[in-house]
């Protein structure tokens, strides 16, 4: 899976990075699904090698303008794109009435199957591959993070050994390869358990929406083999981040280091910062939980 970063700023966009933006690419087919979408995301999406037909998911964290005023924009060009696949729009109460009255007012439609779906806490996604699950964060709005849990793969079923016990192949294959027991034309009970080869434990991703340190953080980010953390402001800024309800360098890297991921990913900086920044702040979280890496506009993270 990746993750392409189309927006790593926070509040308003700088010469240096847009606003918020992440695209989680699933699979090989290039199928996405997308966390927030600030201003001008469709403008980034064209600038990346994602394909605005394989989108299928958006899960807004919260109502504020830099995670979703590039909603309109996008809904209405991909209708006039004529791309005609399914897309679902997740979030908090009122993404509805945002979506509905920009719309409205400016005379544009949608000519795809399009659903809304305004969320609250819990289990929100399940789809047999994929379970996700929203948790609330400490933000001055409604605001919710991301739990991405892929399903363990199942091994590959021994068709060699399974040919060498005479078994024919057959429609009976595909619930052997989903461990299923089948019984055979000849009468053999095949348990499909049996032949399958050890199984790829799933994925995890842990999206933060905007945050101060909250209750929730250590469970929704336990064990992630990638955690992405909003760290809006430098380590001596913590009283000013957190009565704004974000988080510093080190209080994001500090979640990391307690929930046990693997990698984190910081994002979502203060426009009071350019490049000459980022040593310092990458430097700030590095000393806390040495895993880290900065997020930068069209950055792409293999997990």
């Amino acid at each position: 899976m990746q993750l392409t970063f189309l927006g790593t700023g926070a509040g308003a966009p700088s010469l240096q990075r847009n606003v918020t933006a992440i695209a989680l690419t699933r699979n090989e087919r290039g199928d996405s699904w997308m966390f927030d979408c600030g201003e001008a995301t469709q403008h980034q999406f064209m600038r990346s090698a994602l394909k605005p037909g394989r989108l299928q998911k958006i899960f807004i964290t919260h109502l504020h303008g830099d995670h979703i005023f590039g909603l309109p924009g996008l809904l209405t060009s991909r209708s006039m794109a004529s791309i005609p696949e399914p897309l679902t729009v997740y979030g908090p109460k009122g993404i509805r009435a945002f979506i509905e009255t920009a719309l409205t007012l400016s005379s544009s439609f949608v000519t795809f199957p399009f659903e809304i779906v305004e969320i609250e806490a819990g289990l929100i996604v399940d789809d047999g591959e994929f379970r996700v699950t929203a948790w609330p964060m400490n933000h001055v709005v409604e605001c919710y993070g991301y739990r991405v849990e892929q399903y363990d793969k199942p091994g590959f079923l021994d068709a060699a050994r399974l040919k060498a016990e005479g078994v024919p192949r057959g429609v009976w294959f595909q619930d052997l390869k989903a461990g299923k027991t089948v019984t055979l034309p000849d009468g053999r009970v095949i348990n499909g358990a049996d032949y399958l080869g050890p199984s790829t434990k799933g994925k995890v991703l842990a999206l933060f929406g905007d945050t101060a340190p909250c209750e929730a953080a250590l469970s929704m980010a336990a064990g992630a083999d990638l955690m992405v953390h909003e760290t809006t402001l430098e380590a001596a800024m913590e009283e000013k981040a957190n009565g704004r309800g974000h988080s510093t360098t080190v209080q994001a890297a500090r979640v990391a280091q307690q929930a046990g991921v693997k990698r984190l990913i910081a994002t979502h900086f203060s426009s009071r910062y350019i490049a000459k920044d980022k040593e310092r702040l990458l430097a700030e979280c590095q000393a806390v939980f040495p895993a880290t890496e900065l997020a930068q506009d069209f950055a792409v993270f293999e997990f």
